[in-house]
């Protein structure tokens, strides 16, 4: 199963899929932790790498934020995880990190819409059908304003620099994220969990600036492969505040 982003104005969905830890035995519900994230096997989708599933304390760190150092193959992309926007997020986030999930991994889509311009990582096989072999609750963010382009006003702006996670429908939270370089129009159906440094854009700027690989069928297409090829070299965090 894919995960997506979705933006109506340019009827597109950004994909992410998600796996699971530990295979349950034939026939047994899938294991769930007791705190309150509740992260949840997906039998049915195995991990695109080993690892278990995340701590759940009682108590979910809520507070303060966690620098995330991010070297890639195009430059620095330092992400600030903040734990009051997204606790669980942020939790799952640092576990799969600690655990070397996302190093060595491919950010697998770009797109270059006009109200949706994000890059689109996390995903171990680079295809943007792979997880951790879990799923997790929504942490959908409150305060955004509403984006400028939908006179409806049912879009919210996920401004520049903003980090999110992809997912494939109500509460299906795995390890895909999204980067955004530009402005973008999106229903407030994302969990946001943070921001990318002031390195980071410059860096998403040279890989959006490259633009996205041609098909057969697209010669200039707006989503897809980034022509740039962008890897995650190393995810650690690097300090809390």
């Amino acid at each position: 199963m894919k995960r997506a982003l979705i933006s109506t104005f340019a009827a597109v969905a950004l994909v992410v899929s998600g796996g699971s830890v530990a295979t349950a035995s034939e026939g047994a519900p899938p294991r769930t932790t007791h705190g309150p994230c509740q992260y949840t096997q997906t039998p049915d989708e195995p991990p695109a790498r080993p690892v278990p599933l995340p701590p759940d304390p009682r108590r979910t760190p809520s507070r303060g934020t966690v620098d995330i150092a991010v070297p890639t193959s195009q430059g620095p992309l330092p992400l600030h995880l903040d734990r009051a926007k997204a606790p669980c997020t942020v939790q799952s986030f640092l576990h799969l990190a600690r655990h070397g999930f996302y190093d060595r991994t491919v950010c697998h889509r770009l797109t270059a819409y006009p109200t949706l311009k994000v890059l689109q990582c996390g995903d171990p096989t680079g295809t943007g059908e792979g997880g951790p072999g879990y799923k997790y609750k929504d942490e959908l963010p409150v305060d955004l304003p509403p984006a400028p382009t939908d006179p409806t006003g049912a879009r919210r702006l996920y401004g520049r620099g903003l980090l999110a996670m992809a997912n494939a429908g109500p509460n299906t939270n795995g390890s895909q994220f999204f980067v955004v370089y530009g402005d973008s129009a999106l229903r407030p159906n994302y969990t946001v969990f943070g921001t990318v440094g002031a390195d980071g854009l410059t860096t998403l700027d040279k890989v959006a600036a490259r633009g996205i690989e041609p098909t057969a069928e697209d010669p200039t297409p707006v989503d897809g492969t980034p022509a740039l090829r962008t890897e995650l070299l190393r995810v650690r965090p690097s300090c809390r505040h």
